[in-house]
């Protein structure tokens, strides 16, 4: 598949909704919610006056001229929270993009982005059962704290 991965325009952050949809995990064989769980404020969080705060940071892949996935790094409070001086990270790709190495790509980049900034770390958080989880591990991302559903997971640079 032929793909570039760039910065996403502040015309295309409404997007973000679209994204933010399809990074909700859902398990095998439980119905999706509805698309207007993005609505709610645990959700907003991480869209809402995106590119306004200081750190927001938004990387896009695009194919044949649409945008097919984004990961997004925001200092908020979060499922994903560490501490205050610690971003959040959120990735997501629409569904027939999935399993291609782009999500592994969009990550790569965004951690470089991220240390030539000087940005040391970054967190997020990821359901057990969710096959992303092997892909952050993979990027260098580790457990740094468990529920018996979810993993709070950290990269750090030089790790």
């Amino acid at each position: 598949m032929n793909y570039q991965i760039r910065p996403m325009r502040q015309t295309e952050y409404p997007l973000l909704d679209d994204f933010l949809y399809e990074a909700i995990f859902i398990p095998a064989g439980v119905e999706p919610p509805p698309r207007d769980i993005i609505l709610d404020e645990a959700l907003q969080i991480y869209v809402r006056e995106f590119g306004t705060h200081p750190g927001d940071t938004c990387l896009c892949a695009e194919a044949d001229g649409t945008v097919i996935g984004a990961v997004w790094v925001r200092y908020m409070h979060d499922y994903g929270y560490l501490d205050d001086a610690t971003p959040s990270l959120a990735i997501s790709l629409y569904p027939a993009y999935r399993g291609q190495g782009i999500g592994t790509e969009l990550m790569r980049q965004m951690l470089a982005k991220l240390e030539k900034t000087g940005v040391a770390r970054v967190s997020l958080s990821v359901q057990k059962e969710n096959d992303a989880v092997r892909m952050y591990r993979k990027v260098g991302f580790e457990t740094v704290r468990e529920t018996d559903e979810e993993y709070l997971m950290l990269w750090q640079k030089g790790c």
